[in-house]
């Protein structure tokens, strides 16, 4: 069986890509989540990491590292990854590396954070814009594809590399067309999503570095996690 090593499920939107595709597939595997620890990661994720960081999948003596490189192995393995049809796939990978290696201003302003709502203080033009293209990328996937998945009836790694950017969504309060908000709460729904969501509202820790880039974005409006008065 694979196994999995991931981190708090409230701040890490790379770990959650592997998982809720892992999830939503039906491939078993066994988790192995490492809480932040203060400082540093890169020790203690070298334990099981060659990169020093997460998300990192054991198969057996095979070990492969990065959310992309990983969703890659899965689909030399398992059917369902990437869609079926040709058209479908290709946008799908296309998105899915594009969200992989871009999207900085969003990254930057909007840390993953599921269980807290914050108003945004302002955006700026390069976060409008990365809103945007996301706007126009599950538009035009429920569009294309027919829905109710970002490229067809199933859901593939183009759900999972954008799941993290629906969390965000919705603790950001983004401003969205009709079709891609309908999208986003769609995926909030799906059971693998709200799965992962539920644990990380009831985890017991707290990053200061991220809880103090969520700060740092706006007011902060409700905190629903665990012990939060």
């Amino acid at each position: 069986m694979y196994t999995l090593f991931i981190t708090n499920k409230n701040y890490s939107s790379w770990s959650l890509r592997p998982w809720v595709l892992m999830r939503a597939l039906s491939i078993p595997f066994e988790e192995r989540l490492v809480p932040l620890p203060e400082g540093s990661c890169w020790e203690t994720f070298r334990a099981f990491a060659p990169n020093g960081r997460v998300p990192c999948l054991h198969d057996g003596a095979k070990v492969v590292w990065d959310s992309l490189a990983i969703v890659e192995y899965l689909a030399e393995r398992h059917a369902g990854v990437w869609p079926g049809d040709p058209d479908a796939r290709a946008w799908a990978r296309c998105v899915s590396s594009e969200m992989h290696s871009g999207f900085t201003a969003l990254r930057g302003q909007c840390s993953m954070t599921c269980g807290v709502r914050v108003r945004l203080d302002a955006i700026d033009e390069p976060l409008r814009a990365d809103i945007a293209r996301i706007d126009e990328i599950w538009a035009e996937g429920r569009s294309r594809f027919g829905g109710p998945c970002l490229a067809g009836p199933g859901f593939t790694a183009a759900d999972a590399f954008f799941a993290p950017v629906v969390f965000r969504a919705q603790s950001y309060g983004f401003s969205l067309s009709e079709a891609a908000a309908a999208y986003a709460e769609f995926l909030l729904g799906h059971p693998a999503m709200q799965e992962w969501y539920e644990a990380a509202l009831a985890e017991p820790w707290r990053d200061a570095a991220h809880e103090a880039e969520i700060a740092a974005a706006g007011t902060v409006l409700a905190d629903f996690r665990l012990g939060t008065a």
